[in-house]
């Protein structure tokens, strides 16, 4: 079977094809074939043994998405993006690069024919909803995204269910969680100091916390994200019908919840190293963001999260950390 993934050098990127190599498959099918692409040039994982081929290119310029798709990839893990307060800060390339390079995408895929129809694996993202919401959020809510980066995910929701529909492509939507704690160097999320608020503490560095401790947020674990890309892959897509984008599970915390959870997992002294310093535009956009959820149709679909924020914090120390933090 012939993978691809975009945004393959991304944090998601890395651990799929990480998790790739180490179980040779992907959805239960094995995988004799990769092909691995972002704008930047992915590094694949030493002792990569599946034969694979490195691309490096904007996905919404020229032929670039058509030259990946000549090949026919059996799976195609759609991750690449530019993140929400990227996008809300860079209008243009929001658009270039969550819209304009969806749909090249898939105007690629539909474009090959004589059959051809792929699964595709679409990360969307809670953005898409708007408040006021209803606690939890059922699965038929309505999409009233109050972000550029939310309207841009929605839309490519849009596309990749009616481009499903016409039989071009086999579309799952991923309405991620705020993935948390994310590994690395902060990015430009606008969620990225829910990560930061654990990650810095953890390796004995000051943490700046820019809104208040009553904030409630819906998260899971990168080690779930990849289990939900994973589980996607190889899903039955005939109980979606026409509904191929969903909520998925995860844990509905406050800020100050996941600073108890720093404390009970790692004492006192990790969780003093969290600074306030609020930032009014921050908490503007985090404002809008939704609380939690109730994702019975991912549930009914087999997959499956963490239950609690000490289990996050917990695999973040497991999976990045070698098992131990800076006390």
């Amino acid at each position: 079977m012939h993978v691809l993934v975009l945004g393959a050098a991304g944090m998601l990127g890395r651990k799929l094809v990480e998790r790739i190599a180490a179980e040779g498959g992907l959805g239960g099918r094995p995988v004799d074939r990769l092909t691995l692409h972002d704008i930047v040039t992915p590094v694949p994982p030493a002792g990569l043994t599946i034969s694979s081929t490195i691309h490096a290119s904007d996905l919404a310029q020229g032929d670039n998405a058509a030259r990946l798709v000549a090949a026919r990839p059996d799976i195609i893990i759609h991750l690449a993006a530019v993140v929400s307060g990227e996008a809300e800060a860079n209008f243009e390339l929001g658009y270039h690069v969550n819209l304009d390079g969806t749909l090249k995408l898939f105007e690629a895929i539909r474009g090959v024919g004589d059959g051809y129809c792929p699964r595709v694996v679409f990360t969307s993202s809670i953005a898409v909803y708007g408040a006021p919401y209803p606690e939890p959020i059922p699965d038929d809510f309505n999409l009233t995204p109050l972000t550029s980066y939310g309207a841009q995910k929605a839309m490519g929701e849009f596309l990749l269910a009616d481009y499903s529909r016409r039989g071009f492509l086999d579309g799952v939507g991923l309405r991620l969680p705020t993935i948390c704690v994310r590994p690395g160097k902060p990015n430009k999320a606008a969620s990225g100091f829910f990560s930061g608020i654990i990650r810095e503490p953890l390796a004995g560095m000051e943490a700046i916390l820019p809104v208040s401790e009553d904030v409630r947020h819906w998260f899971a674990s990168p080690r779930a994200a990849i289990g939900f890309i994973v589980h996607a892959a190889g899903l039955d897509t005939r109980p979606l019908g026409q509904r191929r984008s969903f909520a998925l599970p995860g844990v509905a915390a406050t800020v100050g919840e996941q600073i108890e959870a720093l404390r009970r997992v790692a004492g006192d002294k990790v969780a003093r190293r969290i600074r306030r310093e609020p930032d009014e535009t921050i908490i503007r956009i985090v404002a809008g963001w939704p609380r939690s959820f109730d994702p019975q149709r991912a549930l009914a679909l087999g997959f499956a999260a963490e239950t609690s924020f000490d289990e996050i914090i917990r695999a973040h120390i497991a999976d990045e950390l070698g098992g131990t933090f800076v006390a």
